[in-house]
């Protein structure tokens, strides 16, 4: 029996970018042309990484770095094993808002942590899956928070101030200039 690989598509980009839009947008696309497509996020995707993604972003949530991004990892193995690995097996295009490029941009170029660090936990989060292609949305974080308007309750990534902002947009410049 022949293995059909499907096709992993990730969008990035800072608050307020159109990740979510982009990503609805060409599922539909796709689907009108007969394909079979799935639309994720992360974090998220699975009921355990939903779970972690409530206690991420809640802006209660008294978490260190380190322990974010172990988080975030944790979230994308559950999110990889359940969801986006069946998906491709069975041949389908998965469209994920977010991957392993918003980790890097985050949290080293955010957070500070070392980049190759965050590479080595998201190398073993993911197993090894990585999207076949990204699209990198790249708006500056203002314009952003323009677009998202003013909520009135952000979460901690959106809370984390402007010059956080700016140095994770400057990681997102530099991962697609690479």
């Amino acid at each position: 029996m022949e293995t059909t690989i499907g096709k992993f598509i990730t969008f990035e980009g800072g608050e307020g970018a159109g990740k979510s839009t982009q990503a609805v947008r060409l599922s539909a696309y796709l689907i009108g042309r007969g394909l079979r497509a799935l639309v994720t996020r992360e974090p998220g995707g699975t009921t355990a990484a939903e779970i972690l993604r409530d206690v991420i972003l809640d802006p209660q949530s008294p978490l260190d770095a380190l322990t974010e991004v172990r988080l975030y990892c944790a979230a994308r193995a559950s999110h990889v094993q359940e969801v986006i690995g069946p998906a491709l097996s069975r041949g389908e295009y998965v469209i994920c808002d977010r991957f392993s490029d918003s980790t890097a941009a985050y949290q080293a170029y955010g957070r500070g942590l070392p980049l190759g660090d965050i590479a080595n936990l998201n190398k073993h989060a993911t197993g090894g899956t990585a999207p076949d292609i990204t699209f990198f949305l790249d708006l500056p974080p203002a314009a952003g928070f323009k677009r998202k308007g003013g909520a009135s309750v952000k979460d901690r990534m959106e809370s984390a101030g402007a010059e956080f902002h700016e140095r994770v947009y400057k990681g997102f410049c530099e991962l697609a200039a690479a």
